[in-house]
């Protein structure tokens, strides 16, 4: 198994543009995606558990989008590698497309990806502002394949310009662009037909983990199910398996 990850490495190499790192909090990511122009009816949100009902009952619905963030554990890449291992390399594009995917070619850019995977897809592309640097981006990347897409936002000034004001917002202190940093982001969408998908820019594409039903959104206990808990389940499981995950939604704001 080490050898097939040496021999699948997903990570960006060294030499690469590098963004400052964003901070894991609702604010900074909220102000990034507004700045890009989304809604500021939309907001990020921390979930604080889905275990607990109560807990779950403070964030507004529905929910739009859930980021899981989490340290890239010995298991995950096992997992990762067994899962991709006879995958072939994704090709969608174009307005038929379920989801709008973004392959990570920017060291450290995983947040950002995330983000844009949270805001390009589902309902919450409805609340893309007319005009917007998001509209156009969007708009540009939805008939480009993988590559020719990843290649728009690498070179995407206004998305760098966001970002950096966004990576400045931090309350911890901020690391440097060329730091390892080993917190990763995945995030979890349901498109217009209910399917819910798991968009990690590490991946080979993106991965349809099933079917909801129409009223029941990311933070649905179906949801649940298929998307974060069986990362939680799968490092639960691992003897020294990694159990620091944190996970914030995108949804209506509270204002």
């Amino acid at each position: 198994m080490a050898e097939a990850q040496v021999h699948d490495d997903p990570d960006v190499p060294k030499g690469r543009k590098a963004f400052v790192p964003l901070e894991n909090n609702p604010e900074v990511m909220s102000s990034l995606v507004h700045k890009l122009g989304l809604s500021p009816t939309l907001s990020f949100h921390d979930v604080f558990s889905i275990e607990d009902p109560d807990l779950l009952s403070f964030i507004p619905r529905p929910a739009n989008a859930l980021l899981l963030v989490f340290p890239v554990s010995k298991s995950y890449e096992n997992f990762r590698v067994q899962e991709d291992r006879s995958k072939a390399e994704y090709e969608g594009k174009g307005a038929g497309e379920p989801v709008i995917w973004y392959k990570q070619t920017i060291r450290n850019a995983c947040g950002l990806i995330g983000i844009l995977h949270a805001v390009s897809n589902g309902t919450s592309r409805e609340f893309i502002q007319p005009g917007s640097d998001l509209e156009k981006l969007v708009k540009d990347a939805t008939p480009l394949g993988p590559i020719e897409r990843a290649d728009l936002l690498y070179n995407s000034q206004a998305l760098e310009t966001a970002h950096q004001s966004a990576a400045s917002q931090g309350q911890s202190a901020t690391p440097d662009a060329e730091d390892n940093i080993d917190l990763h982001y995945v995030c979890f969408v349901k498109d217009e037909k209910n399917h819910l998908w798991e968009m990690d820019g590490r991946r080979k594409g993106p991965l349809d983990r099933g079917l909801l039903r129409e009223e029941e959104d990311i933070l649905s206990e179906k949801a649940l199910d298929m998307g974060p808990r069986q990362f939680i389940k799968r490092e639960a499981e691992t003897a020294g398996g990694e159990l620091r995950f944190s996970l914030i939604t995108l949804a209506p704001s509270l204002d």
